[in-house]
This record gives structure tokens, C-alpha cells and sequence, in this order.
């Protein structure tokens, strides 16, 4: 029986840079420990996560189930990533992380254009 991922990570493969960031991450080191879903494509990827909700932001389930959204979906990311794990923990700061949210949130408004084009 293989062990369960680190971290499962939702993302919209039709998004360019979204795809880029990914096609990153898949090539670090212990990426081979996480599972990828390109939500772009299908149906919901989970009973509690819709197709809508995956392509509106980035989501991330946690080793012990929860499901992150946004900034904290990428602090988790990069706390299951050995590489990356001091960002993630940085990341994942009370006043870092609502700043990282505000950031991504900037994010998703430019994404719009890059998306939908």
C-alpha cells in the first residue's frame, strides 16, 4: 500500500502561469511525495471542494485532511517541499500570512486576464 501524500494540490492547469508555477514545484525535491490535480478539466475534485471553488483559487489539502485556500494552501505547499519548508513556516505567521493573502488576492484580479485572455 502506497503512503498517503504529503499534501494533495489543487491548481487550474488552463491558467499559464498557474501551470508554470506548478511544472516548478513538481521538479523540487520531494514533489514525488505530493499529488497534483489540474482541476481545469473534469468534475468536482473532492466532496468538499467544487470545480468553481478549485478554479477560483488554490487549494490544498493538508497530510491531516484540512483543505487550505489561497496564501495558506501555499504555506502548507511549501512546508511539504524540504526546500521550501522555512518559507512555509514564515508563510504560515500570524500578520505574514494575511499579508500573503493580500498579495494573492492582487493575484487573482490580474489572473483574470491571463485565464480567460
Amino acid at each position: 500500500m502506497a503512503d498517503p501524500p504529503a499534501c494533495t494540490v489543487y491548481y487550474d492547469g488552463a491558467c499559464p502561469v498557474c501551470a508554470r508555477e506548478i511544472a516548478h514545484y513538481r521538479r523540487c525535491e520531494g514533489a514525488e511525495r505530493l499529488l497534483f490535480v489540474d482541476v481545469s478539466a473534469g468534475r468536482d475534485p473532492a466532496p468538499d471542494l467544487t470545480r468553481a471553488a478549485a478554479l477560483a483559487r488554490m487549494h490544498v489539502r493538508a497530510a491531516d485532511g484540512r483543505l487550505v485556500s489561497g496564501a495558506a494552501a501555499f504555506a502548507v505547499l511549501w512546508q511539504a517541499l524540504p526546500g521550501w519548508r522555512r518559507l512555509g513556516r514564515v508563510a504560515a505567521l500570524p500578520g505574514v500570512a494575511q499579508a500573503l493573502e493580500l498579495a494573492y488576492r492582487a493575484f487573482l484580479r490580474a489572473r483574470r486576464i491571463w485565464r480567460h485572455g
